[in-house]
């Protein structure tokens, strides 16, 4: 089991983020400012490594979004995708809200098994993208 931590830096978010070609392009300059908006962060390290991480941004009450679920590509399959979605759900400070997420159509699956249920079908990305992502929503046991 991995370590959890609430709070990352941009370093350690770039360097998950330089092994996926999704975000090839962010500078670290942009993941600091990204960084500096964001509300909470959830980083998993292995033996001191950043092995996974989420962003979200919330209001608490209403929203959680979750944004840039991210595993290093060597500890894939490894079980964290599930172990950082966990900790996304229990962080401290989101307990009042549920958190949500726009997930790629074969990711569905994933956050399905994490507790996430799709919301109202499928939408086209923002960007104009092609593929279609789906809405989901986390519901917690006592709702």
């Amino acid at each position: 089991m991995a370590a959890v931590e609430y709070g990352a830096t941009a370093e350690n978010l770039q360097s998950l983020y330089r092994e996926y070609d999704w975000w090839a392009d962010r500078d670290d300059e942009a993941v600091r400012r990204a960084l500096r908006n964001t509300d909470e962060t959830v980083l998993l390290r292995e033996d001191g490594d950043p092995v996974a991480a989420a962003r979200v941004l919330t209001d608490y009450v209403y929203y959680a979004m979750v944004y840039d679920v991210i595993v290093a590509e060597n500890h894939r399959g490894e079980g964290l995708g599930k172990e950082l979605m966990a900790a996304v759900r229990d962080h401290p400070r989101l307990q009042d809200v549920a958190p949500s997420l726009l997930a790629r159509e074969g990711l569905v699956p994933f956050y399905e098994q994490c507790g996430f249920e799709v919301m109202d079908g499928e939408i086209e990305h923002p960007d104009g993208d092609p593929e279609t992502l789906s809405w989901m929503l986390y519901r917690r046991d006592d709702e």
